[in-house]
């Protein structure tokens, strides 16, 4: 088998148009699935209490986990505040990024970063760096920017060290309008129709197992996606893929979509004949 015959199935929603024209230019066969919408979360009150604590001077460590809701925090605030009022008071506050995207999206607004989680990026290398640099968070409050859904582990481990934690959802991931592409995939698994399934978030997990929930299918769905390689792009998705009993076969390093792509359909044939 080579990277010619290989069908790849994604379910990358943001970035469909990039990641079928990464699979067509690494050889592979794509499949496209639209598997969530951003819903944005408009009139936020938790946007509006997190800018009065900030102001206050009341919040001590502001985690921002992701690029996208950064700017969405932002956005959101200024339906309340002076866009120069917010960035003043960040720029008084311990600031944690997780990854270069927020990091971009800080350095935009010249706020100062205190402390940046290296490769691969997930809430644990956050711990790890504040242990590192031997900041201790016992006693502070932290605000969390969530992107999507809770990461409720990063949060039961900063209570545990003592923090009070406030995560602030400025947008989150809901199941699609029309949920046929999603519901094709399932069966289309089942059917052995994909070599490569490659997941680029966590919540992409959710999302597509249930939908096997609703068409039943779930255990068949689960063995069949066993049966292909499973590609993800990072340690956070992994860590959703490997709760539900899922073989990673590929994670990318780093976790992005460029190196995802080229290193799954690489591995893929010695991946597959391995598992027939």
């Amino acid at each position: 088998m080579n990277a010619t015959s290989l069908r790849v199935c994604s379910f990358e929603s943001r970035k469909q148009d990039a990641m079928q024209a990464l699979i067509e230019r690494n050889q592979g066969i794509p499949t496209l699935v639209h598997s969530m919408d951003e819903i944005p979360l408009e009139d936020n009150a938790q946007v509006k209490a997190f800018c009065e604590r900030l102001f206050r001077g009341e919040i001590d460590v502001i985690v921002f986990l992701t690029g996208v809701g950064a700017t969405a925090l932002l956005q959101a605030a200024e339906a309340y505040y002076p866009r120069e009022q917010v960035l003043d008071a960040l720029r008084k506050t311990i600031v944690t990024v997780r990854g270069p995207k927020p990091t971009v999206v800080l350095r935009n607004w010249e706020v100062p970063i205190h402390y940046s989680a290296p490769e691969p990026n997930t809430w644990h290398e956050i711990i790890s760096i504040w242990d590192e640099k031997e900041f201790s968070v016992t006693g502070k409050h932290i605000v969390v920017q969530e992107y999507g859904k809770p990461v409720q582990e990063f949060y039961d481990e900063l209570r545990n060290r003592g923090a009070q934690v406030t995560p602030v959802t400025v947008y989150r991931w809901a199941l699609p309008e029309d949920t046929s592409g999603l519901r094709n995939a399932v069966h289309a698994t089942i059917r052995g129709e994909f070599d490569i399934l490659m997941f680029t978030s966590a919540q992409q997990v959710s999302h597509i197992l249930k939908i096997a929930e609703e068409e039943q299918v779930r255990d068949k769905w689960l063995a069949a996606a066993s049966g292909a390689m499973i590609a993800s792009v990072g340690p956070a998705c992994s860590e959703a893929l490997n709760q539900e009993g899922l073989p990673i076969d590929f994670e990318s390093s780093p976790p992005k979509m460029g190196p995802l792509v080229k290193g799954a359909l690489e591995a893929a044939p010695e991946t597959l004949a391995r598992k027939k």
